[in-house]
């Protein structure tokens, strides 16, 4: 069975057909699936679907993107969200400093206050980073100094260096169709070297198909496509890490444990 730790359910390109992309999905052997929300407008859509599918679970939080938005949100609104028995995640949460579209002192203050519910929950934080290594990590390792929580950096594009720290903290990283693209050559050595029981795999769907689907609406189903290449890179085959990433998944995402 294979997990893909990070979908976009209710996007355009897949909510369209849902019944279908799960169906080919399933039939490519994807057995759970992690619908992952990004502002607060969505989190009854995706929670509704996780739900609804008994192998669909759900993440509720707020993107960097959308800082500025929920400025207001209060601690208590998101602890609340997480109470619902199909949410297992906090996020998607961090800092995205390549677009800017939110203040960065307010993405800083979302990021802390999602850490702060994850410390408290123990249910896992989603983050995303782009371009902004040094203060995703700073923040990181402020609030671990206060308290673990386990968390993970998803789709996955940033430094060994940042890979390295990360891993110290004791996060998880997840890679997404990123990895087969042609000028992905330091994150694919970057694969090779994170430890076996920190690795997941994702589509991020709608986006970044893998090859060779690349130009098309990313489908969970092609999460196939990008644990096989991993597993070319890694040296291992791929049932093995298929079985590793979804034995992984379960261990970090303890909610969805059968």
């Amino acid at each position: 069975m294979l997990v893909d730790s990070h979908c976009h359910l209710e996007y355009k390109g897949l909510a369209e057909d849902q019944a279908g992309v799960l169906a080919r999905a399933r039939e490519a052997g994807v057995g759970a699936f992690l619908n992952i929300s990004t502002r607060q407008s969505e989190w009854a859509q995706v929670v509704g679907t996780a739900a609804r599918e008994p192998d669909v679970f759900a993440s509720v939080g707020i993107h960097p993107h959308e800082a500025d938005a929920h400025q207001d949100l209060g601690r208590s609104v998101l602890l609340e969200a997480t109470q619902h028995p199909k949410v297992i995640a906090i996020g998607e949460t961090g800092l995205d400093y390549f677009y800017d579209k939110s203040d960065r002192e307010a993405q800083k203050s979302l990021f802390r206050m999602h850490i702060d519910v994850a410390r408290e929950t123990q249910l896992p934080l989603i983050i995303h980073t782009r371009d902004a290594e040094d203060d995703t990590y700073t923040i990181l390792a402020e609030e671990m100094g206060k308290g673990a929580y386990p968390a993970l950096i998803h789709c996955f594009t940033a430094s060994a260096d940042f890979a390295g720290k990360v891993l110290e903290l004791g996060l998880t990283i997840s890679l997404s169709g990123i990895v087969t693209f042609k000028n992905a050559k330091d994150l694919q050595e970057v694969a090779k070297i994170i430890p076996d029981d920190r690795l997941l795999v994702e589509t991020d769907s709608p986006f970044l198909a893998p090859v060779p689907h690349r130009g098309r609406v990313c489908e969970p189903a092609y999460v196939a496509d990008t644990a096989a290449f991993v597993a070319g890179l890694r040296g291992t085959d791929v049932v093995q890490l298929t079985a590793q990433t979804t034995a992984n998944f379960f261990n970090l995402f303890s909610k969805a444990r059968p």
